[in-house]
């Protein structure tokens, strides 16, 4: 990571954001970089809720078998299969077998769903997350991911949208939490004109994050520009300066 772009980061951040939390940043690694690996869980465990030490300064290295989620291993692209019936689990269920998450109407909707759904394989053996202060020389962000509530987001999605002609510099895909902050992101790296991907819709995931908060995930490509139009956008204005007495 560039330490002068990440000083600037944060002194910008803290200028125009007050005391609104730092964002988290990820990048895949095949080093251990005596960052602290996550042990394997004993049953099911959502990472965002594991994600909350990252974001309170601790930095997380996870492989394949610190992920207690199957769909985590997924959108983190440490896995390609889909568990047996996900079709019923992620609809209506299998009566006497398991209750359906009813997120999508029919199992077919699910099926047809899945035929265009992305994937990727994780370029490393570990992803990791660290708090974007804690980023050191050699590491090198696929995405940043801010956990937001509504002011913050308004003023990231204004200043994701600052330097583009078309509207939707920013999408909302239908996902689970770690995929709008994994999977989304890192794949919108490799489009000409990535985009900020707003998440963390999850109903599962909900629980793991406090209630007024969503996620703002950003391609490092799409990062690098949004920082460098800070002192030039709309933060700059006495509009801005409201929203940013109700964040402080």
């Amino acid at each position: 990571m560039d330490q002068p772009l990440k000083s600037s980061f944060i002194t910008s951040w803290s200028k125009y954001f007050g005391n609104a939390e730092l964002p988290l940043a990820f990048y895949y690694t095949d080093r251990e970089d005596g960052v602290e690996r996550v042990t394997t869980p004993s049953a099911h465990m959502c990472m965002i809720g594991v994600l909350a030490r990252a974001r309170k300064g601790m930095s997380l290295r996870f492989d394949a078998d610190s992920i207690g989620c199957s769909g985590g291993k997924r959108y983190c692209g440490f896995k390609q299969e889909i568990s047996p019936s996900f079709e019923y689990f992620l609809s209506c269920g299998l009566p006497g077998k398991f209750e359906g998450e009813r997120y999508k109407k029919t199992p077919e909707i699910v099926r047809e769903m899945l035929k265009i759904a992305p994937r990727f394989t994780a370029p490393a053996k570990y992803i990791v997350f660290k708090r974007f202060d804690k980023l050191e020389d050699g590491d090198e962000p696929a995405a940043v991911i801010f956990f937001a509530t509504a002011d913050v987001l308004s003023g990231l999605f204004t200043l994701a949208n600052f330097d583009e002609i078309e509207p939707n510099g920013v999408f909302c895909p239908f996902a689970a939490g770690c995929g709008s902050i994994v999977q989304y992101p890192f794949l919108e790296n490799s489009s000409d004109r990535p985009r900020a991907v707003l998440g963390m819709f999850d109903i599962s995931a909900r629980p793991f994050v406090p209630k007024e908060t969503l996620t703002f995930a950003v391609p490092m490509k799409k990062f690098l520009r949004m920082a460098g139009n800070m002192n030039e956008s709309f933060l700059i204005t006495h509009s801005w300066e409201k929203v940013k007495k109700r964040i402080e």
